[in-house]
């Protein structure tokens, strides 16, 4: 069963550790712009949520590449780029519905989180344990998560009416 990324946002500080820890793994250097995790910030509800790719199990962005440039890490099951054979079109960055495939200007080639190899720098940094490396089949917690956002949004909206 593949691995992925679960998601706790109610515990999550906006501390930005897996931020920097994965700029860090992924790049050799401390830049948030590099990484390959990104925290959402609800200035209005003053609460974070950490997210990166998700794994889906349909993945737009291994179905849209043209020279099948992305593909399951043999221990993770993760869905990687493989950088020999990305030819740095970017069409995968463009059908991520989460925004979550980067393109790099200085390597001309698409990059996503693969997890770290099974062993995710977010995770172990996380002092908060917002993240976890779970095996799941799907991301179902995601719709829970964001119909209490969507419920909250709406409330806030009708108290202002």
């Amino acid at each position: 069963m593949a691995k992925l990324l679960r998601v706790y946002p109610e515990r999550c500080t906006g501390c930005m550790q897996c931020v920097l820890a994965c700029s860090w793994v992924q790049t050799g250097t401390f830049q948030p712009s590099r990484s390959l995790m990104r925290v959402y910030i609800f200035d209005e509800e003053a609460s974070y949520a950490p997210y990166t790719c998700f794994q889906c199990e349909e993945a737009w962005c291994v179905t849209a590449c043209p020279v099948n440039a992305i593909a399951l890490h043999p221990a993770t099951g993760a869905k990687v780029v493989l950088e020999e054979v990305c030819v740095g079109c970017a069409l995968c960055t463009l059908v991520c519905p989460f925004g979550t495939v980067f393109y790099r200007p200085e390597t001309q080639k698409a990059v996503k989180c693969d997890l770290c190899n099974g062993d995710p720098a977010c995770v172990k940094v996380c002092p908060t344990q917002a993240i976890e490396l779970t095996e799941e089949r799907t991301v179902d917690w995601v719709a829970a998560w964001a119909e209490k956002v969507h419920t909250a949004y709406l409330e806030e909206q009708a108290s202002r009416c």
